[in-house]
């Protein structure tokens, strides 16, 4: 199904916002090269990623353990790092990729198709 988001004028490049589509909660990243979507929360401990910090490799960085994901495809590229034993954590909860879904922008706003 296809919802309505925001004007695209209203995310300025490099910067996200977390949204709601349905019933579906997402952020949605402006890079360089478009928009995207992800889901809202971390696969790692469910943490918000709409406080996620957008790095230069395209990726979202997890504001707890740090866990990075490639805003464009949702896969892992590190998995939870942070603190030093977190990785102990890890063991039950092994990486796992972002759902993601498109993002097209028509007259001036976006779209989501969920």
């Amino acid at each position: 199904m296809r919802y309505e988001l925001c004007a695209s004028q209203d995310l300025p490049e490099g910067q996200s916002r977390a949204m709601k589509a349905g019933d579906t909660k997402l952020v949605v990243y402006h890079l360089s090269d478009g928009f995207y979507a992800t889901q809202a929360r971390c696969s790692h401990m469910f943490v918000s990623l709409g406080k996620g910090k957008i790095l230069k490799d395209q990726c979202v960085q997890c504001p707890l353990h740090r866990a990075k994901f490639d805003i464009r495809t949702g896969a892992v590229t590190e998995w939870a790092n942070f603190p030093p034993g977190v990785q102990i954590l890890n063991v039950v909860r092994g990486e796992k990729a972002l759902e993601t879904w498109p993002v097209t922008e028509e007259g001036g706003q976006l779209y989501v198709e969920i």
